[in-house]
């Protein structure tokens, strides 16, 4: 009898119950009635602490387009887990002990860039591990795409959307807050797709004073709106130039909800629109996954069933150049993709008068 567990760590997104259901009707596959999953709950908590169950076939129908994930999800950062906690928990100790009291031949796990560091911690701990890559930030190195990302470029493009019908109305500045903390991803794609005149990224800092011209401009030439889509990490080039120590310090002491109301309250005593911002937040990770979504997380599930009855451990579900690959952990885990500043659409976005700010 194969065991195997699952369990999805970080930030929820949407595809990660499309994935569980990809990876085990692709073990029924394989192995029949031959096959045991458990169900590890609320991410490597549940591992930590022992809380799990046997799943049934039963419980994988029906869930392809539910967002979300049915095991729970948590976040443990990976710099905390070789540290004993308060109540003297040696996490990596309990979490390898349950790997074996479950008697598991391997865990699949679902999950981004710190989930991913973990996982080839257990691996360099010897347990077999296979990683889906999830993240709607789409910043994992090794893949072309994380699921997850897709739908949450369809919602922010959305908003994008929508917001100009206000806009547009009221001759307004709108500034439209996209996800994306370390790189820019989402707000590039989000923003091509909305239309925006103006899309600010960690990977290229701002001017605010350009930001500025740009929107005036627009005015100049009858356009009375004008849209932002503004990554959470969007930084200026002020920022930009300082010391990991001094940012971290200005930013704790912003003086603003985010840098977007940073961002609106200096460009209002720039230019003469009303100018507002539209935070979607949590949103953007939220609902059903796009029909793209459904198919790489059915794609990306099967594979990791395959790997498993391959005995490939240690490894990523990567898909590269279209293809489901299997990508070293040891060599992927830690690493950032981050947006090229060259990129074929940024290159494209300038050509169409898009700005960055630079």
């Amino acid at each position: 009898m194969k065991r195997v567990g699952i369990l999805t760590s970080g930030g929820d997104c949407q595809g990660l119950n499309a994935a569980i259901r990809g990876i085990a009707k692709g073990l029924y596959e394989e192995f029949g009635d031959n096959v045991e999953i458990y169900g590890i709950k609320d991410g490597y908590k549940g591992l930590i602490f022992g809380e799990y169950k046997l799943m049934k076939p039963s419980d994988f129908s029906g869930i392809l387009t539910l967002g979300g994930t049915l095991l729970g999800t948590s976040r443990q950062p990976f710099k905390l887990m070789r540290v004993i906690d308060e109540n003297s928990v040696d996490k990596v100790k309990a979490m390898k002990e349950n790997y074996k009291k479950m008697k598991l031949d391997c865990l699949a796990i679902l999950g981004g860039n710190g989930t991913q560091k973990t996982a080839n911690l257990l691996r360099e701990e010897g347990l077999n591990v296979v990683h889906l890559p999830k993240t709607i930030d789409n910043d994992v190195w090794g893949t072309d795409i994380t699921f997850g990302y897709h739908s949450a470029v369809e919602v922010a493009t959305d908003v994008i959307d929508r917001i100009h019908t206000t806009a547009t109305s009221h001759g307004r500045i709108f500034i439209v807050e996209v996800m994306g903390h370390k790189v820019g991803w989402l707000t590039l794609s989000a923003g091509i797709a909305g239309g925006a005149d103006v899309i600010l990224l960690p990977e290229i800092p701002y001017d605010i004073n350009k930001v500025a011209k740009v929107l005036k401009n627009r005015v100049e030439n009858g356009k009375k709106f004008s849209i932002l889509a503004v990554a959470e990490g969007a930084l200026s080039k002020e920022e930009a130039a300082m010391s990991k120590k001094e940012f971290k310090k200005a930013r704790a002491n912003l003086g603003y909800p985010s840098i977007v109301y940073r961002i609106a309250n200096e460009l209002q005593e720039k230019v003469d629109n009303e100018v507002r911002v539209c935070v979607p937040g949590h949103f953007q990770r939220g609902g059903s996954p796009c029909a793209y979504d459904r198919v790489l997380c059915t794609q990306l599930g099967a594979t990791a069933a395959k790997f498993i009855k391959e005995k490939r451990f240690g490894v990523m579900v990567g898909m590269v150049n279209g293809q489901t690959v299997p990508v070293p952990l040891e060599d992927v885990a830690g690493k950032l993709k981050t947006v090229p500043v060259d990129c074929p659409e940024i290159q494209a976005a300038r050509q169409i008068g898009i700005s960055f700010g630079d």
